[in-house]
């Protein structure tokens, strides 16, 4: 048995790092697999929610900007190898707890193919990919603590 992440169960994923900037969970499988998989739908709700809570303001032009943000519609990991895939679909790697005392990353997300190794900052996309993967490897994260 294992426990669904917090991203996962309230039916919202982070895209990005700002206010908002969320899509909504179509379904689930595999998780904790070699083959996990979360499809998503950028909804109007979604759009609302951007336009509420980052741009400050609610119009049909914000709303309309935001659903035509390219996103794929869904993200995947081989969770047992520690790679993941975010919704513009760059590939990252999960290596476990950070021992860096140069970091304010608390696990090590490395971005493949260059090997650069998030900060922990919302500029390096720590926090969002992070979330990512603990959607779709909640014990892989449960077992780095």
């Amino acid at each position: 048995m294992f426990a669904v992440s917090p991203a996962a169960a309230s039916g919202k994923i982070y895209y990005g790092s700002r206010a908002g900037m969320t899509v909504t969970v179509v379904s689930m499988s595999g998780l904790d697999t070699a083959q996990a998989v979360i499809r998503t739908r950028h909804t109007r709700e979604d759009a609302v929610g951007f336009c509420r809570d980052y741009v400050g303001k609610v119009t049909p032009a914000c709303i309309s900007e935001e659903l035509a943000v390219p996103l794929n519609d869904r993200i995947t990991a081989n969770c047992p190898r520690g790679e993941f895939t975010d919704f513009q679909g760059n590939r990252y790697r999960f290596a476990g707890r950070s021992r860096s005392k140069d970091s304010m990353a608390k696990y090590v997300v490395m971005s493949l193919p260059s090997s650069e190794v998030a900060d922990g900052s919302s500029a390096s996309g720590y926090p969002t990919n992070i979330r990512i993967f603990k959607a779709l490897c909640p014990s892989r994260v449960q077992e780095a603590e």
